[in-house]
């Protein structure tokens, strides 16, 4: 098989713990976003728009749904003679008895035959449940010229957030000298977005003598880059600019759909160079009745809206009954809110039904409000 200049492999088994029950049947990167779409359509747009041709998803946590998804890789047009999405699933046992891959690392060590298949000279190790447009490409001409061992995307954070994220320490060049955890006292703000470009023989090496280390967790941030720091491997920062979320939480969630309300929103999803690629649902128009009263909101098709909607993002096939109101919220596919119910500063899951002159939320709340069962109204 013909050398491949860059594979991707998209890290997509996590579980998602921290968005509850709408991770209970489905993977973290298949969850719905911005109307239409699901998490995972952002990396999978990238790759299309930087010109990667192959791309490995590797599933893991209730994959059935996120399987089927991306094996279509026509979505993104990695579909021809010379391109596809292919889905990786673990052949390792944990104790009890299930496939897994044991960590970050792991995941890319399990699935080495399948990138020796194509003999790529760069391998790009992407976090699959993150909201954000990069070329890919760019990167990886940044990495050719610092002529780097391995390159590391980083985003500034705001210094009091920094502690949340892994944190890359560099010189006055852009050289990673030190990868820290979580710091409780960060020593930058240059927070690792979870995106590495690695020369593929160097990488490697390291993954074959990782998966023979029993006090190895298996991770790039425990393990592998540590052990390339030590090497005096060069590492270099590839500092991004643009929109990014990670969309770990509720809140974070719910505020990476309210930005789509912002007209200075850098994500820009009608932006015909950088299209953000998706299934093509067929569904009919939105529908917004005489009756409606609509205040700074993005309303998907196939909604249907009767009543009031303020500052919201309503996604695919949502009904707002006449009399109702929706404030400072996000209704995913096929939420349904009745008459006379008041639904304030709150994410309702998919299909959710909102009764009869029935109240969920409050503006006065610090944290967004998860429904993700249905609301009992008046009879």
């Amino acid at each position: 098989m013909a050398q491949t200049n860059m594979l991707a492999m998209i890290l997509a088994g996590g579980r998602g713990s921290r968005l509850h029950e709408l991770t209970n049947k489905v993977a973290k990167p298949a969850v719905s976003y911005g109307g239409k779409y699901r998490i995972i359509d952002f990396p999978l747009s990238n790759c299309a728009n930087s010109g990667i041709d192959i791309v490995g998803v590797l599933t893991q946590y209730e994959s059935v749904l996120l399987n089927s998804y991306v094996a279509a890789g026509g979505r993104w047009g990695l579909d021809t003679k010379d391109s596809g999405v292919f889905v990786l699933t673990p052949r390792e046992k944990a104790d009890s008895g299930l496939d897994v891959y044991r960590g970050t690392a792991d995941a890319i060590s399990q699935n080495i035959d399948f990138i020796d298949a194509y003999d790529p000279e760069y391998l790009l190790v992407l976090s699959g449940d993150h909201i954000y447009k990069m070329n890919y490409d760019k990167m990886l001409r940044h990495h050719k010229e610092q002529k780097a061992d391995a390159t590391i995307a980083v985003r500034s954070v705001p210094m009091k957030e920094a502690s949340r994220f892994g944190i890359m320490n560099t010189d006055g060049e852009g050289r990673i000298i030190e990868f820290e955890e979580k710091p409780a006292k960060p020593k930058s703000n240059l927070a690792s977005m979870g995106i590495y470009i690695f020369t593929w023989k160097t990488l490697r090496k390291l993954l074959v003598e990782d998966m023979k280390n029993p006090d190895s967790s298996h991770d790039f941030g425990n393990d592998i880059i540590p052990v390339m720091l030590g090497d005096g491997k060069k590492l270099c920062a590839y500092e991004f600019s643009g929109y990014w979320k990670d969309v770990g939480t509720i809140d974070s969630l719910w505020e990476a759909n309210m930005d789509l309300l912002d007209s200075d929103n850098e994500l820009n999803l009608d932006d015909t160079s950088w299209k953000i690629y998706t299934e093509d649902s067929g569904i009919v128009p939105q529908y917004i009745a005489a009756s409606a009263k609509i205040d700074g909101a993005y309303i998907n098709q196939g909604a249907a809206v009767g009543g009031s909607v303020s500052r919201s993002v309503i996604f695919t096939n949502c009904k707002i009954a006449p009399g109702a109101k929706v404030i400072d919220s996000v209704l995913m596919p096929g939420a349904i809110v009745e008459e006379g119910a008041v639904v304030t500063r709150a994410l309702v899951a998919e299909n959710v039904r909102i009764g009869k002159n029935a109240k969920v939320g409050d503006k006065k709340s610090e944290e967004i409000l998860l429904v993700a069962k249905n609301v009992k109204g008046e009879d």
